[in-house]
C-alpha cells in the first residue's frame, strides 16, 4: 500500500510505503479520523516500521493507492 501526502507550503509530498497487510479503508478511515481536528497529527507506521507523523493543519491532499505493479525504474516511470 502506497500513501502519498501533500503538505502546505512545501513542493515536495510525502510517499510512505505501507506494509502489505495494509487495509485501503482502513488507512482512508485512519487518515479522515486524524484530519477531523485541526490540532491533531496524521501518523503512518512504513514497512520498515519507522514512523511518519504530519500535522493535520498542514496536510493538503492524501492520496491512497494500492502497490500492485512495483516500482519502475529508467525512462518508463511515469
Amino acid at each position: 500500500m502506497h500513501v502519498r501526502i501533500g503538505v502546505i507550503y512545501s513542493p515536495k509530498e510525502l510517499d510512505v510505503d505501507l506494509g502489505e497487510d495494509a487495509v485501503s479503508d482502513d488507512v482512508v478511515a485512519q487518515v479522515t479520523a486524524s484530519l477531523a481536528g485541526e490540532e491533531g497529527m496524521l501518523w503512518l507506521t512504513d514497512r520498515k516500521g519507522r514512523r511518519v507523523g504530519v500535522v493535520a493543519s498542514k496536510v493538503a491532499w492524501v492520496e491512497v493507492g494500492e502497490d500492485s505493479e512495483g516500482r519502475r525504474v529508467g525512462f518508463s516511470a511515469p
